[in-house]
Formats: C-alpha cells, sequence, structure tokens
C-alpha cells in the first residue's frame, strides 16, 4: 500500500504543471512571509547555519538550498538536455545552434541597456551583469503552468535558452567577483568529470560510484570559487541517453525518472522558499521608478532579453544560421522570449555581489523581483493566447480528418 502511494506520488510530481505550482506556491509564501510581521522569522530561517566541520563547509539554509538542493534541479536538467542534443529536438545541428545564440543575444542585450541607462551610477561598473540571466526553474514553472498547449519544441528551446544563459552567467560571475580561482580543485572536479565520462563508457552501473563521484565534484568545485550547481549540469550532459541492445532504458532516462520527482516536489519548492523572499518598503517602492541604477535592471530584464533573444533569434533564422523548433512561429517565439526576463535567484545573486551599499542592493533586488513578476504575467497572457491558437489548429485539423 505504502509502496504504491509512494508510487503514485511520484508520478504526479512527474507533471510539469504540478512542479510549476508547488514552486510559485512555495515563493508566494516566501514573498508574503519576508513581508509580514513574522519577517524575524523568516530571516532566522535562511540564517540558519548548517555546518560539516570535517570539510569546513558552513552554509546557511538559504546557501544549502541555493547551492546544494538545486544542483540535482541542474542535473536533471542536464540529463534532459543531453536527451534532447543527441536523440531529440536538438539532434538537428541549426536546431541545436539557436538557443546558444539566442542565449548570447539574451545575455549581451540586456548588459548594453543596463550601461546606458545607468552609466555614472554607483557601481554600475559591475551591477550591468545583474539583468544578464535568466532563471530556468522559474521560467520553465511558468511554461509547465501556461504554455502546456504550446508544441513540445518550446520547452527544449527555453531549457537549452536557460542552461546556456546561466552557464554563461556563472563565468562572469567568476570574473566579476571572484578574486581567486582555486586551480586546483578545479582539476580535482575536473578529475571527477572525467571518471564519471569513463564509468559510462565502462558500463559501470552502481550508484556506489557515481554519488561520490558527484558529491566531491560539486564540493571540489564550491572549493575552487565556482558556483557549484554546474556540477549536476555537466554530469547530466556526461550520461548515457542511447540505451544498449540488454538495456531496458538508457541510464540518462532511468535517473531522469528517479530525480525528477525529487526535483519537482522537493529541491525546487524549497529553493523559492528560500530564494523568494526579499522585503519590500514603500521607500524602496517609491525610488524603483526615478532611480536609473533599478531603471537600468527593469529595462535590461523585461525590454534587453525580450528583445536580445527573439532579435537574436530571428536574424539567425532569417539567415539561415539556425532553424525555428518544430511546430513554432514568431509568436511563439516572442513569447517564449518574453520569459526570459525572469531574472530571479542569479540576478540577485549578482545584485548582493555587485552593490556594497545596503540600499542600493536592496533597490536592486526589488527591482529584479518586480520585473521578474512582470515577465512572468506578460509572458503567461503570451503563452495562453498562443495555446488557444495552436489547440484550434488542432480542433480544425481534427475536423477536417473526420470529415
Amino acid at each position: 500500500m505504502i509502496v504504491a502511494l509512494r508510487s503514485e506520488l511520484a508520478r504526479y510530481l512527474r507533471t510539469e504543471t504540478v512542479g510549476g505550482a508547488l514552486m510559485l506556491i512555495a515563493a508566494a509564501v516566501a514573498l508574503l512571509w519576508a513581508n509580514s510581521p513574522w519577517h524575524g522569522g523568516y530571516s532566522t530561517m535562511l540564517d540558519t547555519t548548517i555546518s560539516i566541520p570535517l570539510l569546513d563547509l558552513h552554509l546557511t539554509l538559504a546557501e544549502w538550498t541555493g547551492d546544494g538542493l538545486l544542483a540535482i534541479f541542474f542535473f536533471v536538467a542536464g540529463l534532459e538536455l543531453k536527451r534532447e542534443l543527441v536523440v531529440g529536438e536538438l539532434a538537428d545541428r541549426k536546431r541545436a545552434v539557436l538557443p546558444v545564440l539566442a542565449a548570447a543575444g539574451g545575455v549581451i542585450t540586456p548588459a548594453l541597456i543596463a550601461l546606458i541607462i545607468g552609466w555614472g551610477m554607483p557601481g554600475m561598473d559591475r551591477a550591468w551583469a545583474i539583468p544578464v540571466a535568466t532563471d530556468i526553474a522559474f521560467a520553465l514553472a511558468v511554461l509547465a503552468l501556461t504554455g502546456s498547449r504550446i508544441p513540445a519544441g518550446a520547452r527544449v528551446f527555453l531549457l537549452s535558452l536557460a542552461v546556456v544563459d546561466d552557464l554563461i552567467a556563472i563565468v562572469l560571475i567568476a570574473i566579476l567577483f571572484t578574486t581567486t580561482v582555486a586551480v586546483g580543485w578545479l582539476f580535482a572536479a575536473a578529475a571527477c568529470f572525467g571518471a564519471w565520462a569513463l564509468a559510462q563508457n565502462r558500463r559501470i552501473r552502481t550508484p556506489l560510484v557515481y554519488v561520490p563521484l558527484a558529491l566531491v565534484a560539486w564540493y571540489a568545485l564550491h572549493e575552487a570559487g565556482i558556483h557549484p550547481t554546474l556540477a549536476g549540469v555537466i554530469c547530466g550532459l556526461l550520461t548515457r541517453v542511447r540505451p544498449d541492445p540488454d538495456e531496458f532504458e538508457a541510464p540518462a532516462a532511468r535517473l531522469e525518472h528517479l530525480f525528477q520527482p525529487v526535483s519537482a516536489g522537493l529541491c525546487v519548492p524549497l529553493f523559492a522558499l528560500f530564494a523568494a523572499g526579499v522585503p519590500l518598503s514603500g521607500k524602496v517602492f517609491g525610488e524603483m521608478f526615478t532611480s536609473r541604477l533599478s531603471l537600468a535592471i527593469m529595462a535590461g530584464l523585461l525590454i534587453g532579453k525580450t528583445v536580445g533573444i527573439f532579435g537574436t533569434s530571428w536574424l539567425a533564422i532569417r539567415f539561415g544560421i539556425a532553424r525555428r523548433p518544430a511546430g513554432l512561429g514568431n509568436r511563439d517565439m516572442s513569447a517564449l522570449s518574453v520569459l526570459g526576463g525572469i531574472g530571479f535567484t542569479v540576478s540577485l545573486l549578482v545584485a548582493e555581489l555587485a552593490l556594497t551599499d545596503r540600499e542600493s542592493a536592496e533597490l536592486a533586488k526589488a527591482a529584479v523581483l518586480t520585473t521578474s513578476l512582470t515577465a512572468s504575467l506578460l509572458g503567461s497572457a503570451l503563452l495562453l493566447r498562443r495555446g488557444r491558437a495552436h489547440q484550434a489548429r488542432r480542433d480544425a485539423r481534427a475536423a477536417t480528418a473526420d470529415e
């Protein structure tokens, strides 16, 4: 009875809309809690430190969720991306190159807009990087809730775009905000990834090999000064997606089936609970639409991301460099581009790193939150409209086939 219930719960959590709903509910709870009379309890929870003295790891609960649990989400994203690159939508080279180019456009354009608007403002020498990142988890959650009737290529495009986008953002954080990179630990992480790939090649299946390799790789990246969630993406991309003749399913499919419910039902909602609690005050809102710092961030995220992603995609398709995802038109691509304006996690992290002045940091965070919410609502409205259009076409084709 318990096994059957657990299996049914896992199946339920694999549903995209359920995971997206759980995440958005957790984000709403965090936002309300952080701005309620009980906000002290929320702050205390965030700052509670859990240590592993043997490894000299002393991280707060917020850091454990953002750096630790979210690595599982990135692992599942890496598995899905690898499958699409090898046997799915992105196996076509021109379709694979499109999200890469779109991600580059979605990084450069917001950065330029932020620099132009905020030029001369204190902290803008590094704060221009705040609007460059798209939050994978939130963007996919919104797509799952409102874009269920959009062709499957939309999720593949957005996932691929956001993964590349985040990789670029991680590199920028390493360049702009990491004073020293521990090269030895980087080599240790590379050795773990090499061992993972070798074990996959030798068809080793026991978790007694892969779990220690993943944990050591995560720790090595953390000690190297690199965002450790990168370990999840790399391990996912190094996992086999083609089954051998004697296998019922490939390792990637098996692992995705195992970890996806954990990611959707635990890791991502907890991440949202710990990340979304941004304090908002009347003073901050009063300055948000007058300060060039906040205007630079908002314009970079909402306008820069939309124009950068859609414009680069349109040009790449127009000149034959890339091919549009199957079943998607320009209006679908523009709706997905708006979701790129959901900055959130990495944007909030960059705001903390770039702005040492507390008031400026709070203003920047409020701008990120407000713009991410706006992009979510606007993108949702566009996706719902496009979903109705796609459903109408499917209904028309079905009616024609029945005649």
